[in-house]
């Protein structure tokens, strides 16, 4: 009796359990005492793509699209006396002048008002005013991490250079040295350019030929600014420069300053000149002057 159930229990386990088992692996060959649904497959949702970076220096459906509407979706009053450059850029869009390219001429005076706060305020040196604004323009079509990769490399270029000839005690009048630095900076970042395809930095690839050329001329002011000056020095003016830069660029990529910037110019060119104004009468002591001589101004 015993052995009878154990027999039984083994041909129940064969009949009920391995052939559905059978069955779905070869769903060919049914199984004579039950079927089982087959679970619905779930099929993987799809990766988002990554959203591509409108590059607002360029006249593209993209970047021009949002900005028309704004205009055409913009109700105006009388030109004077408080419309009168909104006429114009209406009237100049319709030319076919890009509204990218003055969103960026009325941001620029504002950049530059922020780079002499920070300068004059803050005491963050850099390298002048043009140089941040110049770079922060360069970072806007090319990307920050892409713009940073490449005025490095000019950096390093142009100052191994400078260091190569005081070594080698080569001496070169000024105006061929200039234009032999401009060739090792250039050779430098064709360099970067010819190892796009090993390194892989997003956007690398598509860089345009005048965002190079702005950085290739940056070179001639740095290599200026930088000689006479130790190199802890140029590096502390590299640094605050590239700072000054990204803050630059955070201004002409918010797109809610672009859109106040291009319906309302007479305010934004009005409240910069303004400002500049009244930056230009401050004669006190800058915040990291009070950080710097903090123990003398205790005692």
């Amino acid at each position: 009796m015993r052995r009878f159930l154990t027999l039984l229990l083994i041909v129940g386990f064969f009949v009920f359990v391995e052939k559905p088992v059978y069955s779905q692996i070869n769903p060919s060959m049914p199984s004579p005492t039950a079927t089982f649904e087959s679970e619905p497959t779930v099929s993987p949702e799809p990766t988002p793509e990554p959203t591509p970076r409108v590059d607002i220096t360029q006249k593209s459906e993209e970047s021009i699209g949002p900005l028309e509407k704004l205009l055409n979706d913009q109700v105006l009053g009388p030109v004077f006396p408080a419309n009168p450059l909104k006429y114009a850029i209406r009237a100049s869009v319709k030319a076919g002048v890009p509204p990218n390219t003055i969103v960026l001429l009325i941001l620029l005076p504002l950049i530059t008002a922020v780079i002499a706060a920070t300068r004059h305020i803050i005491g963050l040196r850099g390298f002048g005013i043009f140089l941040p604004a110049a770079l922060s323009i360069v970072f806007v079509a090319i990307g920050p991490v892409v713009g940073l990769l490449l005025f490095l490399v000019i950096v390093s270029a142009s100052t191994f250079f400078r260091i190569l000839l005081r070594k080698i005690k080569i001496k070169l009048q000024y105006l061929p040295r200039m234009s032999l630095i401009l060739w090792f900076v250039v050779c430098g970042v064709l360099l970067v350019l010819f190892l796009a395809p090993l390194v892989k930095i997003p956007g690398l690839t598509d860089v345009s030929i005048f965002p190079v050329l702005l950085l290739v001329l940056l070179a001639e002011d740095f290599t200026k600014l930088q000689l006479g000056k130790s190199a802890r020095t140029a590096v502390t003016f590299i640094t605050e420069t590239i700072i000054l830069s990204l803050i630059s660029f955070m201004f002409l990529t918010t797109q809610s300053l672009q859109r106040y910037a291009l319906l309302n110019p007479e305010i934004t060119l009005l409240s910069v000149a303004i400002f500049d104004l009244i930056l230009g009468k401050y004669t006190g002591l800058r915040v990291l002057e009070y950080w710097r001589f903090r123990k003398l101004i205790k005692g």
